[in-house]
């Protein structure tokens, strides 16, 4: 089976940090050799009553030329990057807080994840390295994060937090020196060991002023000292208009495999970007393919309606279109391959007769879609889509891929439709239920010809008020009612001048429950 498509809307984003690295490093360098700090007042200098005051920092902060380096290019090259950082922080400072207080290490530790990834979960490096905290797969993997084809917990906000504060917790443990824990962050575990084995020492700003750490590692300290002295307070280094962003929030509900973020957000009435910002570890912007249960992020306030509308959430294949205007020099040929569609199906969709094209045509280019709809309360998925129902029995050999690429539906509604708990896991005889819309090729191509020849002498009824379809209805005449809310057998047979009893006997129905939503067929007498 092919990898899983990832989501374009999701896909990683320049690590801001590393954009002006070469420009940091040389402004590092020239400040010269590494020197021993002072210590800074632990108080707000503006303090009248500095006893009672809590501490400043939770970490050790102090000053030298590396710090001060910092400090000047944070309010002035990088103003613009230190603003859009401190503004975002409001989005993941509650959060990162919680589980740094409740890991029992400094919370200034927040902000490395502001000089990681400028608190970005999309943040990729050229190391390969992802998410808030910029883990790389192996360490990641190390603390717990999932990472497959489906998903990728370093971009999940409270996951990948919860595995930075064990990870630094251990730093500390090892190296029982913060500066050293947070260089060893940076730079690795094993870069550390050497670099005190070699210089015999355990202060880090004495390793510093070796060669036994690489500039890029050195600077992360300094680097980290800078932002929080900023970031604890932004009035006083000129950062006065800064919009924080609003915490951020959710509720989780429990769905099954290959759910879309656009079914989520039809669940909970809600924007489908808002649904991804909250999902950003799904690859594909789906529940994963290969778990039976997933717990998905939902906004605030919207777990109660989701529940609600969880069961009567159902989806179907359809055909949209899109328009493309003619280049010069385009053929129908590199159009086709463009869009992934053949010559045949582009020509009739547009009524050509001929292959060559003007520049400046509009085609019409169909493409496969998938609809969410809530439906009705009491009513079955399957009456909903009963006009257009394929059922599908696997053959030796047979998997979830070959059968969606056949039907041209996406392999998670196969999974979704069927109730399967995983998607490799099907067996030859079993019958698979696709419904397809009416407006799908696939689904008309696959119809029987005894119900094209029904359509062709039907009556449709909508509202209350009928359509032709056929002139032909004379020879079969009936009509097609779709049942309304409120609607019974007996109001039904008042509008059409018959009874309960016919139209039961004409349905094949057994009771007098009817549901909104389903199609009744009624004759004219």
């Amino acid at each position: 089976m092919q990898p899983e498509e990832a989501d374009p809307d999701l896909d990683p984003v320049v690590l801001e940090p590393e954009i002006s690295l070469d420009q940091e490093l040389e402004a590092l360098a020239s400040t010269g050799a590494w020197e021993d700090p002072q210590a800074q007042a632990e108080v707000s200098q503006d303090s009248t009553e500095p006893e009672k005051v809590e501490p400043l920092y939770d970490f050790p902060v102090v000053v030298n030329r590396q710090v001060e380096m910092y400090l000047d290019l944070f309010q002035g090259k990088q103003r613009k990057y230190f603003g859009r950082w401190l503004a975002r922080s409001g989005r993941y400072s509650d959060l990162i807080l919680n589980e740094l207080e409740a890991s029992g290490i400094p919370k200034d530790l927040l902000y490395l994840a502001m000089i990681e990834s400028g608190f970005n979960q999309r943040a990729y490096s050229k190391a390969k390295a992802v998410g808030l905290w910029q883990f790389m797969s192996g360490t990641g993997r190390d603390y717990g994060l999932s990472i497959s084809r489906y998903v990728d917990e370093r971009r999940d906000a409270e996951k990948s937090t919860k595995a930075a504060a064990a990870y630094l917790k251990c730093l500390y443990d090892e190296f029982g020196d913060w500066y050293l824990a947070v260089a060893a962050y940076n730079g690795g575990p094993g870069t550390l060991r050497k670099a005190i084995k070699k210089t015999k020492s355990r202060d880090f700003w004495k390793i510093a002023q070796s060669r036994s750490l690489r500039l890029e590692t050195k600077r992360y300290v300094p680097k980290l000292i800078a932002a929080i002295m900023i970031a604890k307070e932004p009035e006083k280094y000129g950062f006065t208009d800064i919009v924080y962003e609003q915490p951020l929030t959710w509720e989780a509900i429990e769905v099954g495999p290959g759910l879309s973020m656009a079914a989520v957000a039809t669940l909970t009435n809600s924007d489908q970007t808002d649904i991804k910002l909250l999902n950003q570890e799904l690859r594909t912007s789906r529940t994963p393919m290969d778990r039976e249960r997933y717990l998905v992020k939902i906004p605030s306030g919207t777990k109660m309606l989701a529940q609600s509308n969880l069961p009567r959430l159902h989806s179907v294949v359809q055909t949209e279109y899109k328009t493309h205007i003619v280049k010069k020099g385009e053929t129908l040929t590199k159009i086709c391959r463009r869009y992934n569609i053949n010559t045949t199906t582009l020509l009739k969709v547009n009524t050509l007769t001929s292959r060559n094209l003007k520049p400046g045509t509009r085609l019409r280019i169909p493409y496969q879609n998938v609809a969410y709809r809530i439906l009705p309360e009491g009513m079955d998925a399957r009456i909903a889509a009963q006009d257009d129902l394929i059922l599908h029995t696997v053959k030796r050999g047979e998997t979830i891929s070959k059968i969606s690429g056949r039907y041209q539906v996406p392999a998670e509604l196969i999974v979704a439709w069927n109730g399967l708990v995983n998607m490799h896991k099907i067996s030859e005889g079993q019958q698979l239920a696709l419904y397809m819309s009416s407006t799908s090729p696939t689904a008309r191509s696959l119809r029987p010809p005894s119900t094209a020849a029904k359509e062709s002498s039907m009556l449709v009824l909508s509202d209350s008020r009928k359509q032709l379809v056929s002139q032909n209805n004379q020879q079969n005449p009936y009509t097609w009612y779709m049942v309304r809310s409120g609607d019974s057998l007996w109001t039904i047979s008042r509008k059409f001048n018959t009874s309960p009893d016919r139209i039961k006997r004409w349905n094949n129905l057994k009771s007098n429950l009817i549901h909104p939503g389903s199609k009744l067929k009624l004759k004219d007498v």
